[in-house]
């Protein structure tokens, strides 16, 4: 069987390589041939986060190859399309080289929202439904979340599957430390420039624990200038060395804001802290409140008293967070890993062929 993948960027965009490129080799194993194209490319990324904006030249060019590559779909059994192939364009710029080939949609983000909820009524009405008009021609449609997926329903698709946004289990090891050398306890974030805005949510409640613990507030992955006026230092993120940073921290932390788009994440970092064997404290947003079972592997909290409570317990009781690590580690290996995820992947490939499309 020989399937497309279409991505949105190279191995540097976090989507396509947990949704898609760490998924390669499993799915050749299975005899499956896969040929993958990314629609932006590392430099485009680089300077995106760099926070210098999108290049247009990069952009013009991922278009075109794209254009290039649907138009030879008919030599693949199927094609699968990280959210859309081409942002910012209708639906029909997509439908029209799609024909019969069996379709798989993966969602792991309410790019929708980008859309319907644009504050100018022209992309509105020219896009706001285009993912539903999408999703409801595809044979198929993996979601990272609930949230997602009742999206997914609600625009007409007939199969729709939970697929999280996993690690790979080999990659993680537990951490062999506790606490940092000067004995302070350190809390950690790992992400992207695009999402370290959300440190501000839990900056006061960690300036306010720090006037009464020795602790210490790491970001593995923002830019210096996003951190002013907060309690967090910059730690920079490279894929080879994100275990060995996250192995310095010993509470991992993931607030969100309760809004619709937040409801579409699928809580990643969550499980790298837990395949490290940390406890977590998240914000009681989306799937959050499924990946952290409160009080077993961490704790969600819904209010600043609720974070300050939360990490101050974690804080003061070592015992428990090693507890409460090993938890979670537990429940990354049984359910959030690649090792479990790929052989699902492969048996959904594998009957796309025998779907109906969905007019």
């Amino acid at each position: 069987m020989r399937l497309l993948a279409l991505t949105r960027y190279g191995d540097l965009g976090a989507s396509s390589r947990l949704r898609t490129a760490q998924y390669l080799p499993h799915l050749r194993d299975a005899g499956i041939d896969i040929v993958r194209h990314s629609l932006l490319d590392d430099d485009y990324l680089r300077s995106f986060y760099d926070g210098k904006g999108a290049k247009l030249s990069s952009t013009g060019r991922g278009y075109f190859a794209r254009w290039r590559i649907l138009r030879g779909l008919r030599q693949f059994d199927a094609v699968m399309v990280e959210k859309e192939s081409f942002p910012w364009l209708p639906a029909i710029s997509e439908l029209a080289y799609y024909g019969g080939t069996p379709l798989w949609l993966d969602y792991d983000d309410a790019v929708f929202h980008r859309y319907d909820q644009h504050r100018f009524a022209l992309v509105r009405g020219i896009l706001g439904r285009k993912h539903d008009v999408l999703m409801r021609r595809a044979n198929l449609v993996t979601v990272g979340n609930a949230y997602l997926g009742e999206r997914a329903h609600a625009a007409g698709c007939r199969w729709v599957e939970r697929v999280p946004t996993v690690i790979d289990i080999d990659r993680y090891r537990i951490r062999s430390r506790y606490c940092a050398p000067d004995d302070r306890v350190v809390i950690g974030w790992i992400g992207s420039p695009s999402t370290a805005v959300y440190l501000q949510l839990v900056s006061p409640v960690l300036q306010k624990l720090a006037l009464r613990h020795r602790i210490r507030c790491v970001a593995i992955g923002a830019r210096r200038n996003q951190l002013v006026g907060t309690p967090f230092t910059c730690s920079d993120w490279r894929e080879d060395t994100e275990v060995a940073s996250l192995h310095g921290i010993d509470i991992g932390i993931m607030p969100l804001p309760d809004t619709p788009w937040e409801r579409g994440k699928c809580g990643y970092k969550l499980i790298q802290y837990m395949a490290c064997g940390l406890p977590v404290v998240a914000s009681r947003v989306g799937v959050n409140e499924e990946i952290v079972r409160h009080g077993a592997n961490g704790f969600l909290a819904s209010s600043n008293d609720e974070w300050e409570r939360a990490l101050e317990t974690l804080i003061e009781d070592g015992s428990m967070r090693r507890s409460m690590g090993m938890v979670g580690r537990q429940r990354a290996e049984e359910e959030y890993c690649v090792q479990v995820q790929a052989p699902r992947i492969a048996a959904l490939i594998k009957r796309l062929p025998s779907s109906v499309c969905v007019a």
